[in-house]
């Protein structure tokens, strides 16, 4: 990836509502350089979206909590994440190295209501869970630094 487009990837991955105009001031590029270029990333996938930072206190949903998921039986079919889908409570589903198969990010608006899905989540996927809930977030939705990648195009470590 070329720096301009870092740098693009960069502004808008902390600010997704910033103009043409604001990108080209920032970059040195002309409005219409930095549209083509934008469009270009969207096409390619590296901006995948926009979206729009919720404060969850706000809408009722002050709980944060990662589940971490295995399943009852090692030999049943790895399929829980679509097993999950259809609970709009998990945020976030990553599958990952080590004892769990899965962990997952939810909010809900109680204690009771983290117990009410843990209980949905065992009985649509046959999984344990063991849960650890989120007590505060110093910081989240951080914007990566994209600097220029070595040669090999590894990214440095």
């Amino acid at each position: 990836m070329e720096e301009i487009d870092r740098r693009i990837v960069t502004l808008l991955a902390a600010d997704g509502r910033m103009s043409f105009t604001d990108l080209a001031k920032e970059t040195g590029l002309s409005v219409s350089a930095v549209h083509q270029r934008v469009r270009r990333l969207e096409k390619r996938g590296v901006i995948r979206g926009y979206a729009a930072l919720v404060d969850y206190d706000e809408i009722g949903l002050p709980l944060t909590a990662f589940v971490s998921i295995k399943p009852n039986d090692p030999s049943a079919p790895d399929d829980a994440p679509v097993r999950l889908s259809h609970l709009t409570a998990i945020e976030a589903c990553h599958s990952v190295a080590g004892d769990e198969s899965y962990i997952l990010k939810v909010r809900v608006a109680s204690p009771l209501g983290l117990e009410e899905l843990l209980q949905q989540i065992r009985a649509s996927a046959n999984v344990s869970t063991r849960t650890t809930v989120v007590l505060s977030t110093p910081y989240d939705y951080r914007s990566p630094v994209l600097g220029r990648e070595p040669e090999g195009g590894a990214a440095e470590g």
